[in-house]
């Protein structure tokens, strides 16, 4: 089936436009033009504001001129990533989309759907004639997924409305009033290479599932960097091991699904036969959650310049002491992950070293606690560490005139109550919160699968049913 046949026509049309554009984050240049140029072609007020965030406006339609203005938002970027055997350049080509059943999905690659099917229907509801709503403030925000940049530099003054509605969850019957906070955490440091003494092997994992380091962290999946960190401890007491080289993982939001890590040791049969030991004790550990969980280890031939066994060792138990995962539980919301860490990207080439961490928390507090303990670790291994990107989390406001609305709309038109939840994934409604704070916040959308991984897809009926729910919230918009 074509996407052009689906339902709604109007969503799929504008998400397939939106996915021609490329819009890797930090490169939104072509997709704020395509948006702007949208906005425009309809004859609305629409603006760029100094970050690159673009706002476009629509009168209420005939009747609803009392109602509260509302401000739609979701972001222009999206995460790229692939599979390794796809050859795709995220910054020129547009994502090649293809019908599986009830799901739409990508070739190889992240979909976008994650937060392209938000923009779509915000899209949708701009060029729209026959749907009731008061008056639109479009707000889609740039950099969402490496920094959060367009949220942190959006000014007060610059919306009016006073209820946002964020199109960025992926479960249709949650309404989210709450998320998390995070900073990055990156440690690197440069050392002295030398020719490798020992006998060259090469690690390899891939074949893990991945995913959305927010939302899927606590579900057990596998992380590539871990798992070798794990094989390259196994052999640092007896086998001499010299690093060469470590490629693994990519984004600081999506857990690693791919790596590997190329070593000079003193007898590579032996510390084959010993990796190949734990490989099998992995497997077993991974078996009912990563079914293609793949872990190659063999010879190398190629003679390669290394770090010595002394710096080596310290990346190396760097590695296997930093936290990944969950690290607290919320004790006030239950099944919540309160904090987490993910350790994204590990890259060690010609003796440079970084490695990537993105820390997420509630509570500012508990984010601030798994930083300083990562960064404890890598300055006691001599690695210089740097935080950045801090942003907060969203307070729930569970008694909210927005959320008490959507709570009865859904369960007259689903049968059934919605379920209100704080998430842990970071949303940008925290952010603007704090330049808006009199403005009333909910996030909803549609079930996506696999976000931040090439498994991710878009649920159809979900859309259908999603794209209803919005059409109704925007009909019952409460008097000013």
């Amino acid at each position: 089936m074509e996407l052009s046949q689906l339902k709604p026509q109007l969503i799929w049309k504008n998400f397939s436009a939106l996915n021609s554009v490329p819009r890797p984050s930090k490169k939104e240049e072509k997709v704020i033009e395509f948006i702007k140029k949208f906005g425009e072609n309809l004859g609305l007020e629409t603006t760029v504001d100094e970050v690159g965030n673009v706002i476009i406006k629509k009168p209420a339609t005939k009747g609803m001129e009392d109602r509260k203005a509302v401000v739609l938002q979701s972001h222009l970027d999206m995460v790229c990533q692939k599979n390794s055997d796809i050859e795709f350049d995220f910054e020129t080509q547009g994502i090649q989309m293809e019908v599986d059943g009830d799901w739409v999905k990508a070739k190889g690659t992240t979909l976008g759907a994650d937060n392209g099917i938000g923009v779509a229907s915000i899209m949708s509801v701009l060029e729209s004639n026959d749907i009731a709503h008061p008056a639109l403030e479009a707000l889609f925000t740039i950099d969402e997924e490496t920094g959060m940049t367009g949220a942190l530099g959006l000014k007060p003054g610059q919306l009016h409305g006073k209820i946002l509605l964020n199109l960025d969850t992926e479960e249709d019957d949650e309404i989210d009033i709450g998320c998390a906070g995070g900073i990055d955490v990156t440690a690197s440091q440069t050392y002295n290479v030398e020719s490798a003494k020992g006998q060259t092997v090469k690690i390899t994992v891939k074949g893990l599932q991945g995913g959305h380091s927010g939302m899927d962290i606590h579900k057990g999946f596998g992380n590539a960097n871990v798992i070798l960190g794990r094989l390259l401890y196994h052999g640092i007491e007896n086998q001499n091991i010299q690093l060469i080289s470590i490629d693994g993982g990519g984004l600081r939001n999506a857990i690693p699904r791919e790596g590997n890590a190329v070593v000079s040791v003193r007898n590579s049969v032996e510390f084959i036969e010993a990796a190949n030991s734990l490989k099998a004790s992995i497997l077993e550990e991974f078996a009912s959650v990563e079914k293609d969980l793949h872990i190659n280890i063999e010879t190398f031939s190629t003679p390669e310049m290394a770090i010595s066994n002394e710096d080596s060792k310290k990346i190396i138990l760097a590695l296997k002491a930093a936290h990944n995962g969950v690290y607290r539980m919320s004790p006030d919301v239950a099944d919540l992950v309160e904090t987490s860490n993910n350790i994204a990207r590990v890259l060690l080439q010609n003796g440079e070293l970084t490695l990537m961490n993105l820390a997420r928390s509630s509570v500012d507090s508990t984010k601030n606690a798994v930083a300083e303990q990562l960064k404890s670790v890598f300055e006691l291994a001599g690695l210089k560490v740097e935080f950045s990107g801090s942003y907060p989390g969203w307070k729930p406001k569970p008694g909210s005139e927005i959320v008490q609305l959507m709570e009865k709309i859904y369960e007259k038109d689903f049968g059934e109550k919605p379920m209100v939840v704080a998430c842990h994934a970071g949303l940008e409604c925290g952010i603007i919160g704090a330049n808006y704070p009199e403005m009333e916040m909910v996030s909803f959308g549609p079930t996506i699968r696999g976000a931040h991984s090439p498994d991710e897809k878009a649920n159809i009926p979900s859309v259908q049913k999603f794209w209803g729910f919005l059409k109704e919230i925007l009909a019952n918009i409460p008097a000013k």
